[in-house]
Order: structure tokens, then sequence, then C-alpha cells
């Protein structure tokens, strides 16, 4: 580990990013969220709708309290927090990701993010999302073209190379 590599970004199970990988372009990156879209209505589907909907079922409720919005939300937040999270820490690619040859590594030493800078990497990005795009369009103005909420949690999003094609 060199000197600027903290223990956070030492994850002595992943190995790290192969050195000759650049960093992912703009357009592939938005057409990973956008097919990253599609692929949260089932996630949320299964565990967000279908709970909450038996729940006001079972409970009848006809006019819900304020706090249970809040609750609501809460929930999304963390089933959403839990998916990426997890599939950031562990393979570095969500699977859209994995479609379009997208990962995230940590900035210092090409790892898959540790579980406190996959955490801050998506707390980070819901500014971005629900200021309209404002940490999104940073990108366009960034000299390495990064998200906002990549640049403030020391993560890149890098482009793997092709898979070796089968004869």
């Amino acid at each position: 580990m060199s000197r600027n590599d903290s223990p956070e970004d030492a994850l002595p199970d992943a190995p790290p990013t192969p050195v000759g990988v650049e960093l992912a372009g703009l357009r592939r990156r938005l057409a990973s969220l956008l097919y990253e879209s599609l692929l949260l209505l089932g996630v949320l589907s299964v565990a967000f709708i279908l709970p909450w909907m038996l729940a006001l079922w079972l409970l009848a409720v006809r006019d819900p309290p304020v706090w249970l919005g809040w609750l609501e939300l809460l929930h999304v937040f963390a089933v959403l927090g839990g998916y990426f999270v997890w599939y950031w820490h562990h393979h570095g690619q969500t699977l859209a990701m994995q479609t379009w040859r997208l990962k995230v590594v940590a900035a210092v030493g090409g790892r898959n993010p540790s579980w406190g800078r996959a955490c801050l990497r998506y707390a980070l990005s819901w500014p971005s999302v629900l200021c309209f795009g404002a940490g999104i369009a940073w990108a366009l103005f960034d000299p390495d073209r990064l998200f906002l909420h990549d640049r403030l949690a020391k993560t890149r999003v890098v482009l793997l190379p092709p898979p070796p094609r089968r004869r």
C-alpha cells in the first residue's frame, strides 16, 4: 500500500482494476444510468411496492398519517442504498454496469470501493439526481468528465476491456 492509499481503499479480496483501463465516457455512463432506472423498477416493485400495498391493505388505512409518507421515502432510500452499495462494494458493478462494461473503483488503488466509500458515493448521488441532474451536468465541466458524486467520493467509473471472443 502506498503512502497515499488509505486502509479503507485496500480490500484484500478484490483484485485491483488493470492499469490500462480508461475512464468511461459520458454517453456510456448515461446509457447505463437509463438502463439502471429500468432495472430499478423491478427492484422497487419487489422490495417496496408489494410490501407497502400489503401493509396498507391489511391495516385498511383510509387516511394515512404524514409520517407514513416519510417512512416510505426512507424505505426507498434504504432499498436502493442496499442494492447499489452492495453491488459496488462486492463487484464494483451493478447489473446495468455489467452490461455496459463499467466498473466503479476507488480513485486511489483502483479497487472496489470500501463500504464507507460506496455509502458516501450513494448518499452524494441523491443531490445529483434530485437537483435536476446538477451533479451529472457537472461532468460537462469537470476536467476528467466525472460526476460530482464521483469527484467528492473519490471514486471513478472505468470502462472495462471487452471479453475475449470465443472461436
